[in-house]
Parts: structure tokens; sequence; C-alpha cells
């Protein structure tokens, strides 16, 4: 929650409205590998991916700005649309040229590939704009790489980028790297947060 609350005065850029959302974060006691932010601000990490992952403050403030970019760029609201409309196209090409159920499924297939490249336009989205969200709040860039290792470590066996919605860690990765030295001078520019954990009290 502190992560958050560095991270929401820096999100009113990428949409007015966000100023009127009632954010909260909450954590939820599962063994997965997730997180998540609903429209409105509804923030959700499970108990997974901070345990599983070891994730550091920095690590978890890129995961919170991909979250949140994902409710400001309202993807889910252009996926819902994009699905709908290229479902309704295949029904009604099928209806107008008399095609079969087979021939149906296959362009189902078809339809299915098109929504995918979308879906990972919104996930680069936010990588891109979750790293200077973080930035900007004081959280190192550089951490988007250590988390996206972690990630593809614990992994393996993840489908192709050009089956999945998620780019693979390594192409997450490189787009990453090459963001740095645009967010960089914004982490230089900006408050540090206080660590939650300081150095070891001296003895004597």
């Amino acid at each position: 929650r502190a992560i958050a609350e560095r991270l929401v005065p820096h999100t009113y850029e990428w949409n007015e409205r966000a100023r009127q959302w009632r954010w909260e974060v909450n954590l939820l006691m599962d063994k997965q590998i997730n997180a998540f932010c609903m429209p409105g601000g509804k923030i959700a990490f499970y108990y997974g991916i901070l345990d599983q992952l070891k994730l550091t403050d920095d690590e978890v403030a890129m995961i919170m700005g991909h979250e949140m970019t994902h409710a400001l760029r309202e993807h889910a609201r252009e996926r819902i649309g994009k699905n709908m409309a290229t479902r309704g196209a295949i029904e009604l090409g099928a209806a107008i040229f008399g095609l079969g159920d087979v021939a149906r499924g296959v362009a189902g297939i078809g339809g299915q590939l098109l929504t995918l490249s979308f879906g990972r336009e919104d996930e680069s989205e936010a990588d891109l704009v979750g790293l200077e969200l973080a930035a900007r709040a004081g959280y190192d860039p550089h951490a988007g790489v250590t988390l996206w290792n972690k990630m593809s470590a614990a992994s393996k066996g993840a489908p192709p980028p050009w089956l999945s919605t998620h780019p693979t860690g390594p192409t997450r990765i490189r787009d990453i790297e090459r963001a740095l030295p645009q967010v960089e001078p914004l982490y230089a520019r900006a408050a540090r947060p206080p660590q939650r954990y300081g150095p070891p009290a001296a003895k004597g």
C-alpha cells in the first residue's frame, strides 16, 4: 500500500479520471504468481507472486505500475470491444458465404490470433508506462530486468510470443533495456522511498 501511495499521483496524466478513483490494494492468499488492477483502481496481489519470486520493493513497483497501466489505458474495455467485433465479423462472414461449422472454426482460430496481437501490444504498453510510473515514484527501473528474469525462471515451457498475449521474458527484457535511458533521468530526479529494511543496528 505504501508503494501504491507513491505511484498513484503519477497516474493522472495517463487518465484524468484516475483522480476520482478509490484506489486500494488487497493481498489474496493464493499461490498463484499473479496480480491485477481493476478499472477504478482496485489493485490485488496474490501472495504467491510475492513469496515465490522473493520480490524487492522495486520489483513490486514494476508489477504494480504495469497493472495500473492496464486500468489507466482501459485495455480491458478495448479487448472486449475487439473480441466482440472480431467474433461478429466471423459470424457475419459465415452467414453471408454459407460457411459450415468447420470453416467457422478455422475462422475462429484466425480471430483469436488477431485479438492475441492486440493483447501483446497492451502488454508492451503496460510494461513501458509502468516502468515510467515506478521511476517517477523513486523505484529503480532496472528492477524491470531483474523482475522478468525471475518471471522467466518461474515460467519454464511458456508458449512462444506469437501464440501468447504476454511477450516472453527475453522479449520483454530487451524492450525494457531499450527504454531504460528514457526513464533513468526520471528516477534520478525522484525522491527515494524509505527502505522497508534498514541496515543492522551497530553493535556495542
